[in-house]
């Protein structure tokens, strides 16, 4: 069991960003990417493809760390499933943090969660597991993401917000204080939120 390798899932474009993360971190090393059969022996940024979803229980004997790789559009639910295949698998899914982030020692995140470079966590905000706090995104005081969450890039999470399991919130918006966001709502690219929103909705704009 290596326990300074990780093993990325996916291998798509979001894998490339996290990839880079992760070596800028420099607490893991890369020793692999699972993808999808066609992609087995390929490689990315000079990793290769060393397996498929099925052979994560044998490649858990070998490898103690992994995490989710595959972007968040809208659904969480892909994202969501391999989290808790890979937690079956017996793997540590360790929280990923780029050295190019803030992310103040008053703060929590959760395991297999990516922050990316130039994102800022605030001090008393609490992100959940299996989440993606995309680049140059700002989570500030006292915010709580839920798990499974997608906070897309240089959006804005204001002082107080809610943002429950499952949600996705697009690129440039912006999220007025104290908002709450019910669970696997959807908010558009470049969009304000100064409402509540209740679980499931889909606020996307013209």
């Amino acid at each position: 069991m290596k326990g300074s390798e990780i093993i990325i899932i996916g291998a798509g474009g979001h894998a490339k960003s996290c990839i880079d993360v992760i070596e800028s971190e420099d607490r893991y090393q890369i020793a692999g990417i699972v993808g999808v059969e066609s992609e087995i022996g390929s490689g990315l940024f000079g990793y290769q493809v060393i397996g498929m979803d099925d052979d994560l229980p044998q490649l858990a004997k070998s490898f103690r760390n992994a995490l989710v790789a595959v972007g968040q559009i809208k659904s969480s639910q892909t994202r969501e499933e391999l989290f808790l295949r890979i937690e079956s698998c017996g793997f540590e899914q360790p929280a990923i943090i780029s050295p190019k982030a803030y992310v103040s020692k008053r703060s929590t995140v959760g395991k297999g969660t990516i922050v990316m470079h130039h994102a800022l966590i605030n001090a008393g905000a609490s992100v959940g597991e299996n989440c993606i706090v995309n680049t140059g995104s700002i989570i500030e005081h006292d915010v709580v993401v839920g798990n499974n969450c997608h906070v897309a890039t240089n959006s804005v999470l204001n002082g107080g917000v809610r943002l429950h399991e499952g949600c996705f919130i697009g690129s440039g918006s912006v999220v007025r204080e104290n908002i709450e966001i019910g669970e696997k709502s959807v908010i558009g690219m470049g969009l304000v939120v100064r409402h509540d929103l209740t679980a499931y909705s889909n606020f996307v704009g013209s």
